[in-house]
Parts: C-alpha cells; structure tokens; sequence
C-alpha cells in the first residue's frame, strides 16, 4: 500500500486547502497523474480505495478537500463567488502541471464525482485549464431540483446568498454496502451544509455542460448509477446521447446506487475505468 502525503496549499486568496498526494515508488515514472475532485459535503479522504487502485495501475493521484469541505477552510458549504470551485480547480490543475514538466512528463486526467464531476465538466467545457483527459462519475448534471426550490434559491442568492441549508441527501442511498452507509454517517469530515450559491451554481452549470455535448473534444469517460437518487441520472442520458461518440464513452451501471466506486460490487466500476486508463495512458 502506498503512503499518502498531505499538504497545505494556499490559493490566491489566501484560503488553505488540503490537497493529497499518493505517490508512486521511488524513481517509477508514472502513466499519469489522476485528479481527483470529490462530491458535495465530502472529502478527499473517501478516495483513498480509489488513490491505491489507481497507484497500483502505476498513476500518481492527487486530490483535494474543497473550500467549505473537509479539512480544508471556508465556511461549510459556502462561496464567496459563483465560480470559486472551479477557479480553485484551476490553481491546482496549475500546480499539479508545474510538477509534470521534464523527464517526468505525463498525462493529467481529471475525476470528478457528482458535483465534483460537475465541477471538472464546467472547467472543461469552459477550458480554463488544459487536460489531457476526464473521468466523470455520477455527475451532478442534473441535480433535479424543481420549480419551487429554484425560486427559492433564486430569492435567497439574491438576499442571503451565504444562508444554509441542509442539503437533503439520505445518505442511505449513497451505496448498496451498509458499511459504506456506516462509515459516511460517522465519518466528522462529512457535512450536509449548501448555501444558495453552491445550490445556483449547481443548479445552473449541469444544463449549460449538457448544452456544449455535442461540441465535446476531450477525451471522456462517463459512468453513471442507473438507480441513482441523489442526482438524476437524465443529466448524464442527456449528455451521451448527444456528445460524439469518438471523444465519450459512457456506461450506465444498472441498479446502482450514486457511489459506484464504493457499491457492494464496484468491480464493474473499476473495470471500466482501468480499461479506460489502458487507452488513454497505456502502461509504460
């Protein structure tokens, strides 16, 4: 098992983030650096199964608790901007380049989940940043929010846009395993908090992602929960059936819950990714 190492990075405006590192063995050059971009009211830390996975492959991975998340700063799911999470991403897509330069060169490929997968198809579809490829989990592009709550967010980002919330989510429905269920209710890194903002920005970008499918140019993976309850998965339908099929691939895992990486059985999940991976990165 690799060891992870974790520091503190300080984005521009002077809010500390946790970022991760599991690193590869000494002197291994890696196939590629894997971007990990966590969901609402969660953290980096989840990932680790994930991070060893990937490692195992032979892919240096990074991830990131995001402002208002985890064990880095920010009030509980709040903003200070509409586009905070995605310029956040930028900086650390910045950094994370500034060590993939020389002999160690290789290919970045971004993983979001849900709202972090949201979070990566919104810097991509707005190309703030170059990758190499994308990996989108669940995505939240459609976070099926109805006409009532939509006025709602509308009134409050207008007059308490920091105000929040419970986001609402039953965390039952998260994945099929109980221990999975177990450990992210006990687990005090997870919050339930979503203020206006987060709820507009959310609400508002999963459409414009859908929107710019069929323009799609980067290399992606889709992978979505055919039973997900936690964002529809119409969004991620959307969005395959129109995108070009020589640049997405997408994969609808029947009678799955949201997490598809943490599912009792996610041997599918991982199959598909690693076979993915095997494409866009091949083993050195």
């Amino acid at each position: 098992m690799n060891e992870t190492t974790q520091a503190p990075f300080t984005m521009r405006d002077g809010l500390n983030i946790a970022l991760f590192d599991w690193p590869l063995p000494s002197r291994q050059r890696p196939r590629g650096v894997v971007l990990i971009v966590h969901g609402l009211g969660e953290h980096a830390w989840r990932y680790d199964t994930m991070a060893q996975h990937l490692t195992e492959w032979g892919f240096h991975v990074r991830a990131y608790d995001q402002r208002g998340h985890g064990g880095s700063g920010g009030a509980r799911g709040v903003l200070p901007g509409d586009d905070a999470l995605v310029d956040d991403l930028v900086e650390i897509i910045e950094d994370t380049r500034d060590h993939l330069t020389g002999p160690w060169a290789c290919p970045l490929i971004l993983l979001g989940h849900s709202m972090g997968g949201l979070i990566a198809a919104t810097l991509v579809r707005r190309e703030l940043a170059p990758v190499d490829s994308l990996v989108l989990s669940s995505p939240a592009l459609d976070a099926g929010i109805g006409a009532l709550q939509k006025r709602l967010i509308t009134f409050l980002n207008r007059w308490a846009p920091n105000l929040t919330l419970s986001n609402g989510l039953d965390a039952q429905l998260i994945s099929h395993d109980p221990d999975v269920v177990a450990a992210y209710q006990k687990d005090p890194l997870v919050h339930d908090r979503i203020s206006a903002r987060l709820a507009k920005f959310i609400d508002g970008n999963g459409p414009r992602v859908v929107a710019e499918a069929p323009v799609w140019r980067v290399p992606t993976l889709l992978m979505y929960a055919g039973e997900d309850h936690l964002v529809r998965p119409d969004g991620s339908r959307a969005f395959a059936a129109v995108a070009p099929p020589a640049f997405v691939q997408s994969h609808c895992l029947q009678e799955q819950f949201h997490e598809i990486f943490n599912e009792a059985d996610p041997s599918q999940a991982y199959g598909l990714l690693k076979q993915w991976l095997g494409q866009r990165a091949p083993a050195r």
